[in-house]
């Protein structure tokens, strides 16, 4: 089982940037790809970014070129850089592993308001 932590949320403007980081514990973080989801209130949780063990990426259409996904497997974390927020990527941010999905973490809120 692996367990995830994840941080750096909080309130941007429009426009603004964050970064986000998901920190996970147990053996098989390097063996998977990972991905960081999001659920808006009201809303399904959708899958915005992935990861391959290779460092191969893709990215959901609504996040495309303004997200950049990166893990160090070395630190076990999984990393994502948001530009250009818009107050649609309001959202509680999750990382798990998308074809093993584990226990899912507490998240980090991100809020995008002027």
């Amino acid at each position: 089982q692996v367990q995830f932590v994840e941080s750096g949320g909080g309130l941007v403007q429009p426009g603004g940037s964050l970064g986000l980081s998901c920190a996970a514990s147990g053996s098989i973080f390097s063996i998977f790809s990972m991905g960081w989801y999001r659920q808006a209130p009201g809303k399904q949780r959708e899958l915005v970014a992935t990861i391959t063990t290779r460092g191969s990426t893709n990215y959901a259409d609504s996040v495309k070129g303004r997200f950049t996904i990166s893990r160090d497997n070395a630190k076990n974390t999984v990393y994502l850089q948001m530009n250009n927020l818009k107050p649609e990527d309001t959202a509680v941010y999750h990382c798990n592993l998308p074809l093993v999905p584990q226990v899912w973490g507490q998240g980090t809120l991100v809020t995008v308001s002027s």
